[in-house]
């Protein structure tokens, strides 16, 4: 189950006027300068919208290890969000294909965290013929871990743009994961950096914010 809480800002200098914060090393492990990291993410779904119906995603994301071009296949569904709280479920596989094969998936994503049962009947009745792609993202992410109270989490500076069609949108987010320790700590956190920057708790995923686009696109 991934958590994470996004927070939102209305300028990539608000955002990153965090890491110059005083606060910002109390909580952060390493303030060393982090180089960010672009990805670029393509979302499948059915000329029915299957997927996006059953309340989820399929990602590929692309971005460079050592210079190699890596893909991580992911597929997200369920849960909800709520000031900026998001949970859902998450399997991931890592590939030097950027084709995303469902069988395949299903057999590299055993043993991740959530139930493999569940990610099998969320693809059921659902052919690689029929994805294509719907929408993309390209931003670049710093990533950086805090600790607060007992808990561990990586904070992700994203600034990019989203793409649906003809359309486009800003990103300017900071996303707080839940990697070890409390939920509360993580939802304590979010408010400190909330109480203390001109951040506004988020409940849109960028994918939310694709299909929004692509409606726009159609009207």
């Amino acid at each position: 189950m991934e958590t994470e809480v996004k927070l939102a800002f209305d300028s990539k200098e608000e955002l990153f006027d965090i890491i110059n914060a005083e606060w910002f090393s109390d909580y952060c492990l390493d303030t060393s300068v982090k180089s960010p990291v672009k990805l670029t993410n393509i979302y499948f779904d059915t000329d029915d919208q299957k997927i996006a119906k059953r309340g989820g995603a399929i990602r590929v994301r692309s971005f460079y290890d050592e210079g190699v071009e890596k893909f991580e296949h992911t597929v997200k569904f369920g849960g909800g969000a709520a000031n900026g709280l998001h949970q859902r479920y998450e399997w991931n596989v890592v590939s030097d294909s950027s084709r995303f094969n469902i069988k395949e998936f299903i057999r590299l994503a055993f043993g991740n965290d959530d139930p493999q049962e569940l990610l099998e009947e969320f693809l059921e009745g659902v052919t690689e013929d029929e994805l294509h792609p719907i929408c993309s993202t390209v931003f670049n992410r710093t990533k950086y871990m805090f600790g607060f109270g007992d808990s561990m989490m990586e904070a992700c500076f994203d600034d990019g743009v989203i793409r649906a069609g003809d359309k486009e949108d800003t990103i300017c987010e900071l996303e707080l994961e839940l990697e070890s320790g409390d939920v509360v700590d993580l939802k304590d956190m979010a408010e400190f950096i909330v109480e203390n920057t001109g951040a506004r708790p988020f409940n849109e995923s960028k994918f939310k914010r694709c299909l929004a686009l692509l409606e726009n696109n159609e009207s």
